[in-house]
């Protein structure tokens, strides 16, 4: 154990005041496997103290201050209250036990390999203990005649019973039993158990776990207290309900959960009134423009449309930066809300922004509102990164003398050589796409106050989620599809039956339709083995000799990718193969029939986003979704949803059980927190009641609401959302 207690002596110096806590003897040695070759090369390298390392590795986690040690909450639990002798753990094959004795041998062997074999003895029988990677000092920690007390899972061995890389604990012959179950919490490299455990227990000690609640208002939610809460949690007594604790329902989670989703609505209800603090222009008025264009459509707004463009004008007349999120399902119409959008801000002498996450998309937007917009006189720029010097400079000249009115782009419009004269309105497509920082660039591209902002997802956002990681934004649903949209049928096809498939493809292209044909790869993957695009173009041009067929992907030129579009769009091909780069943004009204090659492989959001590409025009449509068998439980999952449903907020609802919060929103690559002990869907329950706790603290007692958001944040709002 000498390595041991050295690494507790060497937190002494961290600043986390651990001194007095950390220094003494190890309770457990976790013997992990560990080459000494490996040790040898550690030893030989020249390496910063071990106290800046420790550390550091508990910073990489967060646990910089007391409060953080005290929250950071086990993830699972080890029961240690109770000691079998080994002849009663023999019928326990497969189950962890933990057994006391004596040792009777400890050899090296080298035969099949290098490995510390123990024997354990008690009044009962023997049991071997194996540990294939070692140290020479536990070897010495299990000497004969020394007493252990071994915790691992009890299997079936050439030489009879045996444990595996049990942990080990050296006893005395009257040491007690824990009277609690021991904890086992979320580690980092380098980081045991034993230090965690010592390092919580110390900082328990030094906290004010007084309750941030008044008792009145925690007794009105039936809430546990927090001091008893954490206290339980961190040392749940022996007789505890294991599956309240495992499932999280115990009422000292309930209590954990909702003062953590608490402090979160707290922070962002916070930074929604540190926006209205900031000063926006004032877009009074939906004037003459705004007016041309709703005469010039060849199309009526749904009551949905209607319904969310009041919404979006009402904030663009008020002098604080609006920042709302307009999503609704494939199709159901939101360029067309966010042109009047733009055309407000216009009607006020002021320019829009529209960023889009690819050029594909962005082109879209481009033609379709341009084809609205440049008719009725309104100047529009066009700035990606595929554009030549010369025509970036012209775009970037026109949009800093303001003689563009609406711009949209790419990444490119968030470059520092890009600005803005009177830049009023951000409008950003597929928002969830772009990262904080990129999001918050382009609003600061405003000169003299802050743009609104109007951010839109084609990926409906259930409820929850919204309440949650949206709080501080207001939320616009277009839950309406325009008329005329037709329902698009949706099929499972298995890869064998691949020859029919082309054959109704044929039969489509014949009565005069067209067909998407979509594959997830543009180059061969041996890992994979997946149908690429390529490959799928040479064989439908193969076997459909008669048909004209194109091919897309993300690797063409952009003008390449767009003269096949146009083609497609004007009805000049039949058939389009394709990647994923057709999943937003493309509009062909006779396109009717798709299929998605090894569908198993796209996630739902993707799918149905997919899916919305036909169905626009008048013709029964159909999806075609061709997998390869075996299917995982997921993609079962998945599969099957798309044949249950085309409602995109049932569909996004389901993705969020299989996916959870953070790969839905794409959170994971942007940077935001996740919550750590709330799950959204089965305490949506109280997700609303801390959103409506949070609302009365900051009306009626700010300082509650501050005290809170110490003890959960502490000097940053890591929750905060811009």
């Amino acid at each position: 154990m000498a390595s041991c207690r050295a690494s507790c002596r060497a937190v002494n110096v961290d600043p986390l005041n651990l001194m007095r806590e950390l220094a003494g003897k190890s309770r457990y040695s976790t013997l992990r496997p560990t080459s000494p070759a490996s040790m040898s090369a550690t030893r030989k390298k020249s390496s910063p103290p071990k106290s800046l390392r420790t550390a550091d590795r508990l910073a990489r986690l967060g646990l910089t201050t007391d409060m953080a040690l005290a929250l950071h909450l086990p993830m699972r639990y080890e029961d240690e209250t109770q000691r079998y002798s080994v002849r009663d753990a023999a019928r326990m094959y497969g189950h962890t036990v933990q057994i006391e004795g004596v040792v009777t041998a400890c050899d090296v062997q080298y035969r099949p390999r290098r490995q510390l074999v123990v024997t354990l003895a008690d009044d009962t029988e023997q049991l071997t203990l194996r540990f294939l990677n070692f140290y020479g000092s536990q070897a010495t920690q299990m000497a004969v005649g020394k007493r252990l007390r071994v915790r691992g899972e009890m299997r079936e061995g050439f030489f009879g019973l045996e444990m595996v890389h049990p942990a080990v604990r050296s006893v005395d012959i009257d040491t007690p039993l824990p009277e609690a179950l021991t904890p086992v919490y979320p580690a980092g490299e380098g980081l045991s158990q034993t230090l965690l455990r010592k390092a919580i227990d110390a900082a328990m000690t030094r906290i004010d776990a007084a309750d941030t609640l008044p008792d009145a208002l925690r007794e009105k939610l039936k809430l546990m207290p927090f001091n008893e809460a954490i206290k339980l949690l961190h040392h749940p007594p022996a007789d505890l309900d294991d599956d309240a604790l495992i499932e999280r329902t115990h009422p000292a989670w309930i209590r954990m959960k909702f003062d953590e989703l608490l402090a979160q609505q707290l922070s962002m209800k916070r930074a929604q009134v540190a926006r209205r603090q900031q000063g926006a222009p004032v877009l009074a008025k939906a004037g003459e423009l705004t007016a041309q264009l709703l005469k010039a459509l060849p199309f009526s707004l749904t009551s949905a449309q209607q319904r969310v463009l009041e919404e979006i004008r009402v904030d663009l007349a008020a002098p604080y930066p609006m920042q709302r999120l307009l999503q609704g399902d494939v199709g159901s119409g939101k360029t067309v809300v966010a042109a009047l959008a733009a055309t407000q801000a216009i009607d006020n002498q002021f320019q829009t922004a529209l960023m889009a996450p690819t050029e594909i998309l962005a082109e879209q937007h481009f033609r379709k509102i341009a084809s609205w917009l440049a008719p009725l006189g309104v100047n529009i720029a066009w700035l990606t990164g595929s554009l030549k010097k010369r025509e970036k400079e012209e775009a970037r000249a026109r949009i800093e003398e303001g003689s563009a009115q609406l711009v949209v782009g790419t990444h490119a419009l968030i470059q520092q050589d890009v600005a803005f004269a009177r830049l009023g309105l951000v409008i950003v497509d597929e928002q969830h796409r772009f990262g904080v920082a990129q999001r918050l660039t382009l609003r600061n591209k405003g000169m003299d106050s802050v743009p609104h902002q109007l951010m839109m997802s084609a990926t409906p956002i259930p409820r929850t989620l919204a309440m949650t990681y949206f709080a501080d934004l207001e939320v616009s649903v277009i839950d309406e599809l325009p008329p005329g949209r037709t329902p698009v049928i949706t099929r499972l096809i298995a890869q064998e039956r691949r020859d029919e498939v082309i054959e109704r493809v044929h039969v489509a292209a014949k009565e005069g339709r067209q067909i998407y044909w979509v594959c997830p790869l543009i180059e061969e993957s041996e890992a994979l083995q997946l149908q690429t695009a390529t490959d799928t173009h040479v064989m439908l041009t193969a076997a459909l000799p008669d048909l004209r067929i194109g091919l897309v992907h993300g690797r063409l030129k952009p003008a390449e990718k767009q003269q096949v579009m146009e083609a497609f769009a004007r009805g000049e091909l039949q058939v389009l193969v394709a990647t994923t780069v057709i999943e937003v943004g493309v509009d062909v009204p006779n396109a009717s029939l798709m299929v998605i090659e090894h569908a198993e492989r796209f996630g739902l959001s993707q799918l149905h986003q997919l899916r919305g590409r036909v169905g626009r025009g008048t013709d029964a449509s159909a999806c075609l979704l061709m997998y390869q068998g075996p299917l995982g439980l997921v993609a079962k999952q998945r599969l099957g949803i798309m044949r249950e449903t085309a409602d995109g907020f049932e569909i996004a609802r389901r993705d969020l059980e299989i996916r959870g919060p953070g790969e839905f929103l794409g959170a994971r690559q942007s940077g935001q927190a996740m919550l750590r002990f709330a799950d959204l869907e089965q305490d949506q329950w109280l997700v609303e009641q801390a959103r409506d706790v949070a609302h009365n603290l900051l009306t009626h007692a700010p300082e509650i609401a501050d005290a809170h958001l110490a003890r959960w944040l502490g000097a940053k709002e890591d929750y905060l959302r811009v």
